[in-house]
């Protein structure tokens, strides 16, 4: 069943989520009914196609008849929807990432990385629920906040650790650091400095699969794009531009916005006249979906829909993944400003913890297996260390490459000729 229906597709009301502590009182579904909506996902045809009344958001009240109280894990009302090895495969990926950012932090404060680096502690179910979905050719397109999208795309721990670590070992070859993971071999088209500029890349590689499979008639050319990008965004340019082009151009490209509901200090609910984002994506003619973000399984399922509704041609997407982070902007922030409590409650939601507690309780794996999994992620983490504190710097040279296609472009020195031929130029001491 698809991943959108009311059968499968649990989540929060968004406003409900943002304003109370209930967060399993009803799902929420954009468009007029689940069958509705059903049928114009797997059609291709807009939501926003039906009349202005029809396409505003309702609420669609699903209680389970027999509801358990085993625990108050958000996965608790998650279906049977996946298998041992996938769990296995979601729990590893998971916990990957929660290890490899505590394990920056641990080498940023040592004075071992430097600059601004943002963790992702909190938000692992939705690079998890969505990347590890994709297939080698598919790109990610990721923010500051990158390590983690790196690593869930099959970036190794070593290569994304050397870069952070500045070194000539790294997967940018140190010179891309903590919010410019590129990775040309996994199709991570980059993290991105700047909110909003990745987007516009992400659609560009959206419409390369696109032209290359409808103009240059390469069949087998069906790959989709992941643009990820945080709440703020979305009050950018960039992004209702790319949203239109996309909708316009049916490209293959999915939309996430990893809402962890602060923008560096700003509330998400101060900064935008409608705090649901979700529902801007009818206005362009695309679904506009949101769920639980801390919920592996849940975002898994809508991901799936939505990557293989890409895939198939029928056009982007919109996912709202209503997350949050567990540390500060970044190592740099004290985090003053969120209140303890709002701390206190996502931190009960843990999806790493949730995630365990369903596998155990489904009999999808045992105590041991999950620890052996801990155990294996404990020594890459350390040997990712180990191999970074390791490799050397970058040449001086380096700083001249990747700057002119041609290396005139340096100019003439002052002995009349261009300075690429002074025999120092390759040396990186040469007077440019």
């Amino acid at each position: 069943m698809a991943a959108f229906s009311a059968v499968k597709f649990f989540q929060p009301n968004p406003t409900a989520v943002r304003s109370s502590d209930n967060h399993n009182n009803k799902p929420f579904l954009l468009g007029s009914s689940p069958s509705f909506l059903r049928r114009s996902l797997k059609s291709g045809s807009p939501i926003s196609s039906i009349s202005p009344s029809r396409t505003s958001i309702s609420a669609v009240s699903i209680q389970e008849d027999n509801k358990k109280s085993l625990s108050n894990s958000p996965l608790n009302s998650s279906s049977m929807v996946i298998t041992k090895e996938e769990g296995l495969e979601l729990y590893e990926d998971m916990v990957l990432g929660r290890s490899f950012e505590d394990m920056c932090a641990q080498m940023y404060y040592r004075g071992k990385m430097f600059g601004f680096v943002h963790l992702y502690n909190g938000q692992e179910a939705v690079s998890s629920g969505f990347i590890k979905l994709l297939k080698r050719e598919d790109s990610v397109v990721s923010t500051y906040r990158d390590h983690v999208h790196a690593l869930s795309k099959g970036v190794p721990a070593r290569s994304v650790m050397a870069e952070l670590f500045g070194k000539a070992t790294g997967c940018c070859r140190g010179q891309g650091g903590s919010m410019h993971m590129f990775s040309k071999e996994h199709n991570v088209l980059g993290g991105f400095a700047f909110i909003g500029e990745g987007i516009p890349i992400a659609t560009g590689a959206a419409f390369t699969s696109k032209y290359r499979r409808e103009v240059l008639k390469e069949q087998d050319v069906d790959h989709v794009t992941l643009a990820f990008f945080g709440d703020g965004t979305c009050n950018n340019g960039q992004f209702f531009e790319c949203l239109n082009m996309a909708a316009l151009w049916k490209l293959p490209i999915v939309f996430v916005v990893e809402n962890n509901l602060w923008a560096i200090g700003m509330s998400h609910l101060r900064a935008t006249s409608d705090p649901e984002i979700y529902k801007k994506g009818p206005a362009f003619k695309m679904p506009g979906v949101h769920v639980d973000g801390m919920d592996v399984l849940k975002v898994r399922e809508v991901a799936k829909e939505a990557v293989e509704r890409a895939r198939r041609g029928d056009g982007p997407t919109l996912v709202e993944c209503e997350t949050y982070r567990f540390r500060g902007h970044s190592l740099a922030d004290p985090d003053e400003l969120r209140k303890p409590e709002e701390k206190e409650h996502y931190a009960a939601r843990d999806p790493i913890v949730s995630l365990k507690k369903y596998l155990i309780e489904n009999n999808l794996a045992s105590e041991s297996e999950l620890k052996a999994i801990e155990k294996k992620i404990d020594e890459i983490i350390e040997e990712a260390v180990e191999f970074a504190d390791a490799s050397p710097l970058p040449p001086r040279s380096q700083l001249l490459e990747n700057v002119f296609a041609d290396p005139k472009g340096f100019g003439i020195g002052p002995d009349g000729r261009y300075r690429c031929e002074d025999p120092g130029f390759t040396q990186g001491t040469a007077q440019v």
